[in-house]
């Protein structure tokens, strides 16, 4: 069975804690490494026993590579250094690591790339808020690890008064490229030109924070973007900006996978079930106020 309904006074708990912290980055993007650098968090732990990891070619230099969009609060985000990598993603890639002993690296991709990355061997893994999707999955493998829907983010006091992704028909949308939210909003504008109701005009971005932006600046009447990032860009922008209490198609998120890893997913998936097993999978997801994101 999979938790879908994230509460709002949860994700505000959330949101609040991470604005503290990219409040403090402000003014350091200038220092944010080139994509596709490797950053390392904390060192890891020594491993607990149990999961032979020596079929698993990956992991024969001791590192698990892991490729990230790291732009996208909570998920995943610079901390106040600009350059140390945390979030849900970072904190549960660094506890399977923990578990398989060895040490976890985390390599900045952009997104719409990052599935092309991951098949040229750039990294061992993607974990990057990444939703499962059949098209996706003839590309990559997965391994289902978080259940997390889509949020509808509008200007302060939502003066078109949006309550629903109907609403958007006829109007300017913004969309970081390469996401779910991308093929959402596509599908929608066919259901709004068939129904005769005006297109949508899908205003599409490298990142994230640049399609919050547009709304902000009044270029858009909305964004869409995974409901715990929308919920976060809106308080981080109290002024500007508001969460519908609307998900849109909750889906799973997934550990990306090349097709032949076929080894390295079995640990993976060994190590994902002691985490869970020992309350470590629980521990990471209520540190960041997502426990409604859990799967069973």
């Amino acid at each position: 069975m999979l938790k879908t309904r994230a509460k709002p006074l949860v994700w505000l708990m959330a949101a609040l804690a991470v604005a503290a912290l990219l409040a403090a980055a402000c003014g350091e993007d200038e220092d944010e490494e080139e994509e596709g650098e490797p950053t390392e968090p904390a060192a890891t732990q020594p491993a607990a026993e149990g999961i032979d990891i020596s079929g698993a070619a990956e992991l024969e230099d001791g590192t698990l590579d892991v490729g990230s969009d790291i732009a996208y609060a909570p998920i995943e985000f610079y901390g106040e250094d600009g350059t140390t990598p945390m979030g849900l993603d970072v904190d549960l890639a660094t506890a399977l690591a923990e578990v398989l002993g060895v040490e976890v690296k985390f390599h900045n991709t952009g997104f719409d790339a990052i599935i092309p990355a991951l098949q040229g061997s750039r990294f061992d893994v993607i974990m990057s808020a990444m939703t499962v999707t059949d098209e996706r999955k003839e590309q990559i493998d997965f391994i289902d690890y978080a259940n997390v829907g889509v949020g509808i983010v509008v200007a302060k006091g939502n003066p078109e008064g949006i309550t629903t992704i109907d609403d958007l028909c006829g109007k300017t949308v913004a969309v970081q490229e390469g996401t779910i939210q991308v093929d959402i909003l596509t599908a929608q504008d066919e259901k709004c030109q068939d129904e005769g109701k005006g297109a949508i005009d899908i205003l599409r971005f490298g990142t994230d924070p640049e399609a919050v932006d547009q709304v902000k600046a009044g270029r858009a009447v909305a964004v869409l973007n995974d409901f715990p990032v929308a919920y976060t860009a809106a308080e981080e922008n109290p002024d500007t900006l508001e969460v519908l209490d609307t998900q849109v198609d909750p889906a799973p998120y997934g550990i990306g996978l090349r097709k032949d890893s076929t080894a390295l997913s079995d640990v993976l998936e060994q190590a994902l079930a002691q985490l869970k097993e020992d309350g470590t999978y629980q521990e990471i997801f209520e540190k960041w106020s997502m426990g409604d994101a859990m799967l069973d």
